[in-house]
């Protein structure tokens, strides 16, 4: 199973400042806890992501026209941040890695949020969605 750990955006993590010497602390913490799932062979991939300003959203529409849309974008609270894409045997074991995700952000109120990603198993024959929950 493969779950996605999402740093969401704030403010200042949206402003793209680079960080003080405040935060070396934490990337070491960050560094080490990544360290770690890498010896345990669950670390897949992780990064920080750049500002919205320096991205953009395509909007599809029904008719079929793609139109995109340049950052930044003004609701922080539904972007993110960073993440960190595990592979573990069990939705526990996601659990326990993601309680011990260092707080991203120092003096301010953040969210990490855990999505489970899908696997081809999830899919039936036919196109179906046959979602297994174990």
């Amino acid at each position: 199973m493969r779950f996605m750990i999402q740093v969401r955006a704030t403010a200042n993590s949206e402003r793209g400042d680079p960080p003080g010497p405040e935060y070396a602390k934490l990337f070491e913490a960050m560094g080490a806890f990544h360290e770690e799932m890498a010896r345990a062979g669950v670390l897949l991939d992780g990064a920080g992501l750049r500002p919205s300003r320096d991205g953009w959203r395509q909007r599809y529409s029904a008719d079929g026209s793609v139109q995109r849309i340049d950052g930044p974008f003004a609701e922080t609270k539904e972007l993110i941040a960073g993440y960190t894409l595990i592979q573990v045997r069990s939705v526990d074991e996601a659990q326990a890695w993601a309680s011990r995700f260092p707080q991203p952000f120092l003096s301010e109120d953040c969210v990490v949020e855990v999505r489970r990603l899908y696997e081809d198993a999830d899919f039936a024959p036919g196109g179906d969605m046959a979602i297994r929950t174990e």
